[in-house]
């Protein structure tokens, strides 16, 4: 059975498949909502123990399988997941996977978290199985025109209202970044509780936010502005913001960078590279300078780097995300920097 995470909750109400779960997407914060749920909806389900596994180097398909037939002395029911992340199942593991589905061990259920699955891959055996079997949770990002729709039933389940214009300016400045849209409507509702909110209230609370100053570091970095950009990343580790959406924001400045370079290579005009990729205002020039300053390939070496501080911040490394994080904003800012080297941080 198939369903999307906006669904899930009305689905589970009356599911009656076997339980095992895919959810299917990289959009963090529904994503992680989506097996919240599961999780939530499966201890009601009986299943008290719960065996988390990460995709790491130690990461081992036929030892966890085989270790679903152990229960703990005290457990009735347990609950395998399993984060995947970037990771693709390969066909070795497949069939180990299918051979599992097909004769799963009795009182367990598996939940098996995804970024991505390409077309061989929703074609493999082992993905139709769980389809059929169980239940495939797909996670979609609304996209722009989608997104003010999504703020206001987000906001409505907050008991926010917020009229058309602050919609429109919170879609703006969030940029499809739903893990700062959840952060912001939050701090709305402490600011203006019992009221309806205006956009000129948006942009005053954005305005003076952390998230707001993800953007100050972010163009502190395009204009090659090392100093600034230190500053400004202790500030916000100092005020607590949290490492993925820093993270987001410098991965989505270079990705942008990578692709308007790569346009430029190939004889687009970069007016409309900028009206693809929702450049405006001052970003335009700071984008084009630093898509001319910086070599394809130190972008490749941020967005690894990237990688690797995402896996830190869910647990997968014992490394310091920001510490990475740190490394990407000074190399992003035009410092001259030897690629991350695991063992040193």
């Amino acid at each position: 059975m198939k369903t999307r995470s906006d669904q899930l909750q009305n689905v589970l109400q009356r599911y009656q498949g076997a339980d095992v779960f895919l959810v299917l997407g990289d959009e963090p914060l529904q994503s992680q909502e989506a097996s919240d749920a599961l999780r939530r909806w499966l201890r009601s389900q009986g299943y008290s123990e719960r065996d988390l596994h990460h995709a790491d180097g130690h990461f081992s398909w036929e030892r966890i399988l085989l270790g679903t037939n152990e229960l703990s002395l005290f457990a009735e029911r347990k609950l395998v997941e399993i984060r995947l992340g970037g990771h693709k199942i390969n066909k070795a593991d497949g069939q180990l996977l299918l051979a599992w589905l097909k004769d799963p061990a009795p009182d367990t259920a598996l939940l098996i978290a995804l970024d991505k699955a390409d077309a061989a891959s929703r074609k493999s055996a082992w993905f139709k199985q769980i389809e059929t079997q169980g239940l495939l949770v797909e996670v979609h990002t609304p996209d722009a025109t989608q997104l003010p729709q999504w703020l206001a039933q987000r906001a409505a389940q907050q008991g926010l209202q917020l009229d058309a214009d602050a919609l429109h300016v919170l879609s703006e400045r969030i940029e499809g970044n739903l893990l700062a849209a959840h952060q912001e409507l939050a701090k709305l509702h402490l600011l203006f509780p019992n009221e309806q909110i205006s956009a000129e209230q948006v942009i005053a609370s954005v305005s003076d936010s952390s998230r707001y100053d993800v953007f100050a570091l972010t163009e502190a970095a395009l204009a090659q502005q090392p100093e600034r950009c230190e500053k400004i990343l202790t500030a916000l580790i100092h005020e607590g913001l949290e490492a993925p959406v820093v993270l987001w924001a410098l991965t989505r400045e270079i990705r942008t960078v990578y692709t308007v370079q790569q346009g430029l290579q190939q004889g687009q005009p970069y007016d409309n590279l900028c009206q693809k990729e929702r450049i405006w205002g001052k970003r335009k020039t700071l984008v084009r300078k630093a898509s001319q300053q910086l070599h394809a390939g130190t972008l490749e070496q941020m967005l690894q780097s990237a990688s690797l501080a995402d896996q830190a911040i869910k647990g997968m490394r014992d490394d310091n995300p920001w510490l990475i994080i740190r490394h990407i904003t000074l190399k992003l800012a035009g410092i001259n920097l030897l690629p991350v080297q695991m063992d040193s941080l």
